[in-house]
């Protein structure tokens, strides 16, 4: 029970963002509060009563807390002590940097059915998603490389869609 704790609260106060599955066994891991086998049991069963929901972006597992799981966490919170609790905080400021990218930069890609692949490159900011660009292109080899590279290259696509879509109102003002 301890273990599903943890990981609701670290879903819960991770906020908007997700936490990948190695996310949240590398902290329980190296806490020594479990093993992966009881980690990998208690998220499925999680999944299962619909306390938290997962979704898989290019083979890694992206987990959230639902409303069934924060409700959850209100009544047994007090469960977890406060010394968990700060651990699972000050994980969160040592690797803020890491989980902050690994939820607000993504693509992924699929088969579709014209026979080319689709790619799908987002940047979110909070709650909000400032981009969401979507390609067709006829390889996979090509797909993986967009998405492969999106995460190092994504600010300056995005600045250059801005900067190419922008009208600036004095131009428009005189070109009417």
């Amino acid at each position: 029970m301890l273990y599903k704790l943890i990981i609701l609260y670290m879903l819960d106060r991770i906020d908007e963002y997700t936490l990948t599955n190695s996310q949240i066994t590398s902290f329980i891991l190296d806490k020594g509060y479990t093993n992966l086998f009881n980690i990998h049991e208690a998220l499925s069963e999680m999944i299962d009563e619909g306390f938290i929901s997962v979704s898989t972006i290019r083979n890694t597992q992206h987990y959230k807390i639902t409303n069934l799981g924060e409700e959850a966490l209100l009544y047994f919170e007090n469960r977890i002590s406060i010394s968990i609790k700060q651990e699972i905080l000050d994980y969160f400021k040592q690797e803020k940097i890491n989980l902050k990218n690994e939820s607000e930069i993504y693509a992924d890609y699929f088969y579709n059915e014209n026979q080319e692949y689709t790619v799908e490159c987002v940047i979110k900011e909070r709650r909000d998603t400032l981009i969401d660009l979507k390609l067709n292109v006829t390889s996979k080899a090509l797909a993986r490389s967009i998405c492969d590279n999106w995460r190092a290259k994504s600010t300056d696509v995005y600045q250059f869609l801005i900067n190419e879509l922008w009208v600036n109102s004095d131009n428009e003002n005189t070109s009417n």
